[in-house]
């Protein structure tokens, strides 16, 4: 099944996008011709492949991780576990469905495995995603990834570690790329640790969350 259009309009041209399954193909107006990618586009349409490109890959992505989040709640209530995330990617040549999943004094492999078979039997039931692809299911970790709002709720008061993606100078530090404090507080627009580092007179790090790469709890190996 395709994908829906996407549509982009600029200087009185328009380019549309489409995935018939996964296959994205492109309509220039200016040229009224369906072209692959990999064909020359007019100057004006060619400058806007790039977003058209992303937004359709990140429309697909969305959607496959909310219907197999939505396939996977009755699977995770019926193995007594919690959903903490789906994510699908690319990694290498292979595209990667990958559910974790979490419960109260943690996951076993016979729990991933339990969910695994239940989750692939009906993915293949459904057969919405049009990639070939490698289904996993694990424990998020001790040094999970704070992807979304509720994992930074829960983890308000904990050690994190932030990744952003250029250095930045905060809190009168170096310009660096890599923190870690205390979480206190987010909105949507931002999140703010604390460092308990004596040398630094600025405790408070606030930080534009368009500029982090990642937030991930701060797990250390004990002797």
């Amino acid at each position: 099944m395709s994908q829906p259009a996407h549509f982009f309009r600029e200087a009185g041209l328009l380019l549309t996008a489409t995935i018939p399954r996964g296959v994205l193909r492109v309509f220039c107006a200016k040229s009224r011709v369906v072209k692959a990618p990999n064909r020359v586009l007019c100057d004006l349409c060619a400058s806007l492949l790039l977003k058209v490109t992303s937004s359709v890959i990140m429309s697909r992505t969305a959607d496959y991780e909310a219907k197999t989040e939505s396939l996977l709640e009755p699977i995770a209530a019926k193995f007594n576990v919690t959903i903490y995330d789906v994510e699908y990617l690319k990694e290498g040549s292979d595209y990667i469905l990958r559910a974790y999943i979490d419960k109260e004094g943690g996951v076993s492999i016979n729990d991933c495995e339990a969910v695994s078979r239940a989750l692939s039997d009906i993915l293949d039931e459904n057969d919405f995603i049009a990639d070939a692809y490698i289904l996993e299911v694990s424990s998020p970790g001790l040094g999970r990834q704070l992807k979304k709002d509720k994992h930074l709720k829960k983890s308000i008061g904990e050690e994190v570690e932030i990744k952003t993606y250029k250095p930045l100078a905060v809190s009168g530090l170096k310009p660096a790329k890599e923190f870690s404090g205390t979480l206190k507080s987010f909105d949507s627009e931002k999140i703010i640790i604390e460092t308990e580092d004596n040398e630094i007179e600025d405790k408070e790090m606030i930080f534009n969350r368009g500029d982090i790469a990642t937030v991930r709890l701060k797990f250390e190996f004990k002797n």
